[in-house]
């Protein structure tokens, strides 16, 4: 029965160790992310087995060099139950070899503070290989160190394309919440303490900052919603490629309140737009925005929910159609 649980034990820690390997994929897509879901979900130990692999995988990453040196030496019997320890450890050293010999892998501890003004957008790419898109109204800070690429979104949003680097996770601080990833695509949006993260690549797991609390891993096509301060999140589908239309002078809401839109069109244009009362912000809007003059998207607004513009010389003032002057 003892022999029984630890040969599972040991196939359990070498899926997770495939896993590791997999989610990595550049060519990762949905199908490989619900198969990773399922094999999360088929047993309730395999999530800490999978994370106690990752810790391995990593562990081995930051002592590279020992391994390689380990690895070179003359062969010797290994016992069964470190099989597959020296795996991920082998697997570990051969991207830490490729790293090495890739020029600007290695280079000091770097950092950057970035940051985009009202309809400004940026990409910034990463001594790493990895792109930053900042939307409008985005600030920002990058930390590049040898065991770490951190950063630190302290308002806006933007599309990270990381490059896959097992030894340095991505890790990227946004109010109360973390999101790590190892290499993927997805957009992070933080204004006024409303926090969204959607995956079109890979793979990316949001937890709360202080290490307290369910962690949620992210598949390609779902949404993760959370206001800071408070304890839950929701999970929703998503349209990955309608999340960033942004970076393409589009906006794309499906079922989002009317507050949200405003919110991401103060950031767009230099007039300033404000809701005259309450239930006209929670409205519900489905839709497409085109960028391109400020007149000319309120009115396609007007199409898409019953509202009048009123200008005055403190901006825009938008009101139910048909309510009122006040």
């Amino acid at each position: 029965m003892t022999y029984v649980r630890s040969f599972d034990d040991e196939a359990r820690r070498e899926d997770a160790s495939d896993w590791i390997v997999r989610l990595q994929a550049a060519d990762l897509g949905e199908a490989d992310a619900l198969a990773f879901d399922a094999w999360l979900m088929a047993d309730a130990r395999n999530p800490a087995a999978y994370d106690a692999a990752l810790a391995v995988w990593l562990e081995y990453g930051r002592t590279a060099t020992e391994v390689r040196e380990d690895l070179t030496a003359p062969r010797r019997a290994v016992p069964t139950r470190r099989r597959f320890y020296l795996t991920a450890g082998a697997m570990a050293a051969a991207a830490a070899a490729v790293v090495v010999v890739l020029p600007g892998q290695h280079r000091a501890p770097a950092a950057g503070d970035y940051a985009t003004a009202r309809g400004e957008h940026r990409t910034v790419s990463l001594a790493d290989g990895s792109t930053i898109d900042l939307n409008a109204g985005t600030r920002l800070t990058v930390t590049l160190e040898r065991d770490a690429r951190r950063v630190v979104l302290q308002e806006g949003q933007a599309v990270f394309d990381v490059t896959a680097d097992a030894r340095r996770p991505f890790v990227i601080a946004a109010g109360d919440r973390t999101v790590q990833v190892v290499g993927t695509q997805f957009d992070v949006r933080r204004r006024d303490g409303q926090l969204a993260v959607t995956v079109a690549r890979g793979a990316v797991e949001v937890r709360p900052t202080d290490g307290a609390g369910k962690a949620y891993r992210l598949r390609p096509g779902q949404r993760l919603e959370h206001r800071e301060g408070a304890t839950d999140v929701s999970i929703t589908a998503a349209e990955p490629q309608d999340v960033l239309g942004w970076r393409s002078g589009r906006l794309v809401y499906r079922d989002r309140p009317l507050s949200e839109v405003v919110a991401d069109l103060n950031q767009q244009f230099p007039t300033p737009i404000r809701i005259e009362d309450a239930s006209l912000a929670r409205t519900p809007i489905s839709g497409v925005l085109v960028l391109d003059d400020q007149d000319a998207v309120i009115g396609r607004l007007a199409l898409l929910v019953p509202i009048s513009a009123v200008r005055s010389d403190a901006g825009i003032v938008l009101r139910r159609e048909g309510a009122p002057k006040r």
